[in-house]
């Protein structure tokens, strides 16, 4: 018989309960036991929901307190010399320190130090806590939290399958620190721990591991490609059944060493690379499990299950009981549950399918491969009408934004003339000192914002009194940013919710959940639109609080725009058409929101795009076909403005170094990165790379409640001034500031001003 699996499932909850506990805990309003409780509380609700769903094995050790990389590190014992020398396990307070600079109870300048390096989970918007490496590193056991999840569920009577980042995986996403050297020659030192820890699951009674190994999607070199064999041969003395989980590409050249590893099972994602199953399948030994991840564990849309049973049937014909069924990946990446959503219509509710229903899907699948079709015939029937459904509805197609997006001209993605006449015409107009200062966009969403969104959302105020709200709270931060003495202002995005939901409320083709939240880090979640249809500006988005923020202030006013790519890459986006028509439909009515900020007088206007490095294809053979259309919507939504008008973009939390021709190619008059937590290393890009516009590099890292002193800043300055000009350095936070409190951001930025100052009278003497 064919069973059903899953590979890890929503850790937040359909309320978000995880992050108001983690917050509380944070704030010292609850203690560590409170949140501890929480956790069990999520743990039990989740594992029973899919028990009753039927799974056949159910994954533990996928929930985490905020990122499951870094709870590898800590069960690893690789805890940077910065946060203290930690002998027996790792405590809550180390862990919140690593992830987040301070822990509950700390004070400045004692026990916080700068967090550990977040990037991007692949091509995913979910970001992990980077491992740092040292040379001579040791690993041991230092936390019992896998151990002791396991044992709640096996006392709830669960077949458990502990799911843990494989060790190759788990040293490839690290960076080294200090001197230079290959990670992979701490794997000798590490595998012994790996084996420690499948020795102890075995001797609790475990039958299966999932080992997350989703590298080997990767283009890797061969000497990585040899260390899996190696690896793997020694951890299969445990005795244990490894099932080898990769997702989120095709194996390719990495097909034969996946299919000869001596481990007993392997998943593969047929939702991302559906044509690898063939070559899988000539390739796997008799001996040996598949699960196919035929379920899509990263949208929301519903599946055609008879075409999944074709795929499932076809190789169950080759594999027999051999064959397992999943979601192509973890859950994590889809909201909880889609019985919680009661504003969609029902016809659009039909298309749909949360973290749950995704459940039944796959239990449905092997329903039906186990019993046959009848079996599942109502299920397949309701699959069929709602794929029939959602192909000829008439509120997915609008001609006119095909016709648009047909006859755009060539030309129409280039500014009229080059940066550096640009520059001369900019500069002139916006009169600004050296390394201006600016911040990023948002400012603190204090409870009273909240409250006036929520009161009109409910209909308890009128329009034009959330309205009259909002500009007090804009001309609050406007006052704020004089004070400070800011050389380039915005206006905080009061008004916003979510800088990709904000817009997409305001355009046609989006849809919106009530519940459909999903992690992007610890406690931050979001809750992305939903791209169904041809996407449309039907009026202007942002103008109005724009030049209202204007009047304030004779200083710059930044006009803020999210980019055409963020606007994708953060939504869960239609699949009926090519994702680069999508991503140029959105681009065009962008357009008409940047012309409309300029006409209305706004000469500085920031197009963000931080998921830009996020959307790169897993393969360099597929980049420059990404990075060829991507490029081409951003420059198609900036393009129009006169030369005067100064375009920034913004981009946070990824690697830049393999991308740097594609990001100058974006041309915009300012770029502005994330660099504060690794220390400025992000700035190598520009080292071998002449960047030709202006940058502005991240010397306050925004996820952390820590605040920088004036010193570090104009350490971390500095330091970029080897690399980039000071004429063509800008000073600002490393991303927006919507999450933090209005005192720790007043004293940062009043840190960065006076960092600024000092900077000057030091290159001007």
């Amino acid at each position: 018989m064919s069973i059903a699996h899953n590979l890890g499932f929503p850790r937040i909850g359909v309320k978000r309960e995880l992050k108001r506990a983690l917050e509380a805990y944070w704030k010292g309003e609850q203690d560590q036991a409170a949140l501890e409780a929480v956790g069990r509380e999520l743990r039990a609700r989740h594992w029973k929901l899919q028990q009753e769903a039927g799974l056949d094995l159910i994954p533990v050790g996928d929930f985490t307190w905020y990122d499951h990389v870094l709870d590898t590190s800590v069960l690893l014992g690789v805890v940077p010399k910065r946060f203290g020398d930690v002998m027996g396990n790792v405590d809550f307070k180390t862990y919140f320190r690593m992830a987040r600079g301070r822990a509950p109870g700390d004070k400045a300048g004692s026990a916080d130090t700068y967090a550990c390096e977040m990037t991007k989970w692949f091509d995913t918007n979910y970001h992990y806590i980077v491992p740092e490496f040292e040379a001579q590193q040791t690993f041991r056991v230092a936390s019992d939290k896998l151990f002791s999840e396991l044992a709640e569920a096996r006392a709830l009577g669960l077949r458990a399958k502990p799911v843990l980042v494989g060790p190759l995986t788990y040293l490839w996403l690290g960076k080294t620190k200090g001197a230079a050297f290959d990670r992979l020659t701490l794997l000798d030192r590490l595998l012994p721990v790996y084996a420690e820890i499948l020795v102890r699951l075995k001797a609790e009674g475990v039958e299966w591991v999932q080992m997350d190994e989703p590298i080997l999607a990767l283009d890797l070199p061969q000497t990585w490609k040899n260390a899996f064999e190696t690896a793997y041969n020694r951890l299969q003395a445990s005795g244990l059944k490894l099932m080898l989980a990769t997702y989120f590409g095709a194996l390719g050249d990495n097909t034969g060493i996946a299919c000869r590893l001596p481990v007993e099972g392997l998943h593969i994602d047929l939702v991302r690379a559906p044509d690898q199953l063939t070559a899988v399948l000539d390739q796997l030994p008799a001996y040996k499990i598949l699960s196919l991840g035929v379920v899509d564990g990263r949208n929301i849309w519903r599946a055609d299950l008879e075409r999944a049973l074709d795929t499932l049937e076809s190789a169950k014909a080759r594999l027999g009981a051999r064959l397992w069924v999943a979601p192509s990946c973890s859950l994590l990446h889809t909201p909880v549950d889609l019985a919680h959503e009661t504003k969609l219509d029902d016809e659009f509710k039909s298309w749909l399918a949360f973290a749950t229903q995704k459940l039944d899907e796959v239990v449905v699948l092997t329903r039906g491969l186990n019993q046959g079709r009848a079996a599942v015939s109502k299920e397949l029937a309701a699959s069929r009408a709602a794929a029939e459904s959602r192909k000829t509805s008439r509120r997915i197609h609008r001609p006119e934004v095909k016709q648009r997006v047909k006859a755009l001209a060539a030309n129409e993605d280039k500014r009229h003339a080059p940066y550096a006449q640009r520059r001369e015409l900019q500069h002139k107009l916006l009169q600004l000192p050296l390394l201006p200062t600016t911040t990023i966009g948002s400012f603190p969403q204090t409870q009273a914002i909240r409250n006036a969104r929520r009161d009109f959302k409910a209909g308890r105020i009128s329009e034009a009194e959330y309205k009259e709200r909002m500009k007090q709270e804009i001309a609050l931060a406007v006052k704020k940013q004089e004070e400070i003495g800011l050389d380039v202002l915005v206006h905080g995005e009061a008004e916003r919710n979510d800088m990709v939901e904000y817009f997409g409320e305001l355009m046609q083709g989006y849809a919106f959940s009530e519940n459909g939240w999903v992690q992007s880090y610890g406690s931050r979640c979001v809750k992305p639109p939903i791209i169904f249809g041809d996407v449309a500006r039907p009026r202007p988005m942002t103008v109005e609080w724009s030049v209202y923020a204007q009047s304030l202030t004779r200083k710059p006013m930044k006009g803020m725009l999210s980019g055409p790519i963020t606007m994708l890459q953060w939504s869960f986006v239609r699949d009926d058409q090519p994702r680069s028509q999508t991503a140029l439909q959105i681009a065009l009515a962008l357009r008409d929101e940047v012309l409309d900020l300029e006409k209305a007088g706004i000469k500085v206007v920031q197009i963000d795009e931080p998921a830009l490095r996020e959307g790169l294809p897993l393969r360099k053979a597929d980049w420059a076909d990404y990075l060829r259309w991507a490029a081409h919507a951003f420059r198609v939504t900036a393009g129009a403005v006169r030369d005067d008008t100064q375009i920034h973009t913004h981009m946070c939390y990824a690697e830049f170094n393999d991308i740097i021709d594609s990001i100058a190619s974006l041309d915009a008059d300012v770029i502005t990165i994330e660099t504060s937590r690794s220390d400025m290393e992000l700035l190598d890009a520009f080292v071998n790379f002449s960047y030709p516009n202006e940058i502005g590099p991240g010397v306050y890292d925004i996820h952390s409640p820590r605040v920088p002193a004036r010193d570090e800043i104009v350490r971390l300055m500095e330091k970029a001034a080897k690399v980039v000009p000071a004429e063509r350095l800008w000073i600002n936070p490393d991303c927006g500031l919507k999450t933090r409190d209005w005192p720790e951001v007043e004293t940062a930025l009043g840190n960065m001003v006076s960092a600024a100052r000092t900077l000057r009278e030091r290159l001007q003497h």
